[in-house]
């Protein structure tokens, strides 16, 4: 079995992170096995490395090895692609063609970008992931293959899944073994050998020196961001290497070449709604309002409690209800509560307020709180769905905005109906 260096040095990788090496490691362990192998990191950041180690140390390294960017290929030519198609099983079909499953018997395919395939086609991948067969387009025919899938992607599956964007059960299928590679921002010994490793090339490419950066030009570059990753970090380095006509680079001169970052910067939002101002009071109303319905509620339990308790004691009310509606107090001093036959009593710092059974005043009440609480509802209703709506549709952000538990917003859109 090769070493982590003798790797890095046939595929000219270059760095000494433990993210990487870690992840070359598992890439030799995983070879001379036919396990499929999911590739995550970002876009940049030296996905198409992994498959061709895990190819070269397979015992199919004498098959053949075939790279497919899923995301460059049109959705309606994808299928005829990956598992070929008859003469005539769509228009501009004038031959019988062989896909890249079928050329690749015996072999590797690289899969880059897999979370870009469509569901149909998905389906269709899973069927050869799991017993090798596939069927041409306009074929009946099904056609067995033994290939080795490596697959990549620098989107996040788990989201993808949530979304429906990408299967459940592919997603498990494919990442048999996962290899991740860290982005170079969080390589940042590794930054500076890298550039000098492009500088070198391109300085031979175009019979130049070679670049050199000053100290502060490398603190500069090391503190990047670099969202491009390696990419981004080849294309400066070329950029440099043809138009600057000193080699000895300072920081002056790579800030330059280097985009605009606001990633720390404070953001600043921009007014383009006149009525910006009363949206935002519109939203803090409303929230005071749903927490009113909740707190009348609370009121009513209570109500109900003490009309239907025969003690009249604070003892047989739910404390816990009690502390609730009137906070944390003491229940003997300051809240009594009385009951006598067809009279129900509510006192407060001993000022009683007396309504039987008989008297309209209680019954207009109710008729008030029901009238208040359908207002409320609608209020409630108009928050949920704009709450939803500036969170396009994610229940957990807007469970966090309204101040509830994603629980109780699922509730509430199913008693409402939304």
């Amino acid at each position: 079995m090769e070493s982590v260096q003798a790797i890095k040095q046939r595929f000219e990788i270059i760095g000494n992170d433990p993210k990487l090496n870690r992840a070359i490691e598992k890439a030799i362990q995983v070879a001379p096995t036919d396990i499929t192998v999911l590739v995550s990191g970002e876009s940049g950041v030296g996905k198409e490395n992994i498959p061709r180690i895990i190819h070269s140390l397979s015992h199919r390294k004498h098959g053949k090895y075939i790279a497919v960017n899923c995301g460059a290929i049109p959705e309606g030519t994808i299928d005829s692609e990956l598992f070929g198609h008859e003469k005539g099983s769509f228009t501009g079909a004038t031959n019988t063609r062989e896909g890249y499953f079928e050329v690749a018997n015996g072999g590797t395919i690289f899969l880059d970008e897999v979370g870009e395939l469509p569901l149909t086609t998905q389906v269709r991948l899973l069927r050869v992931l799991e017993n090798g067969e596939f069927i041409k387009v306009g074929s009946s025919q099904v056609q067995k293959t033994n290939v080795r899938i490596v697959a990549a992607t620098n989107v996040n599956m788990l989201d993808a899944i949530q979304k429906g964007k990408f299967r459940e059960d592919l997603y498990y299928r494919l990442s048999t073994v996962e290899i991740s590679l860290p982005p170079l921002r969080e390589r940042q010994d590794d930054i500076h050998l890298l550039f000098r490793k492009f500088a070198a090339d391109f300085a031979h490419k175009y019979k130049m020196p070679p670049l050199k950066l000053e100290d502060q030009a490398v603190q500069v570059l090391q503190k990047f961001r670099w969202n491009g990753n390696i990419r981004q970090l080849r294309n400066i380095a070329e950029q440099i290497s043809v138009l600057e006509t000193k080699r000895d680079i300072t920081a002056s001169m790579l800030q330059s070449y280097l985009p605009l970052e606001n990633n720390h910067l404070p953001s600043v939002i921009k007014d383009s709604k006149s009525e910006s101002d009363f949206s935002t009071e519109r939203d803090i109303l409303y929230k005071v309002l749903f927490d009113m319905k909740s707190d009348l509620n609370d009121l009513k339990k209570l109500t109900l409690e003490l009309m239907k308790n025969g003690s009249g004691k604070v003892q047989d009310i739910n404390p816990n209800l009690i502390q609730k509606v009137y906070g944390a107090q003491s229940f003997d001093n300051e809240i009594s509560f009385e009951h006598t036959p067809n009279t129900s009593v509510i006192a407060h710092n001993q000022n009683p307020t007396v309504y039987t059974e008989a008297d309209e005043p209680f019954q207009f009440a109710e008729t008030v709180e029901e009238e208040e609480i359908l207002k409320l509802e609608q209020k409630e209703i108009e928050l949920i769905k704009k709450s939803l709506e500036k969170n396009k549709g994610k229940r957990k952000a807007a469970a966090d905005e309204l101040g509830i538990s994603e629980r109780t917003l699922y509730r509430k859109i199913k008693q409402f109906n939304l």
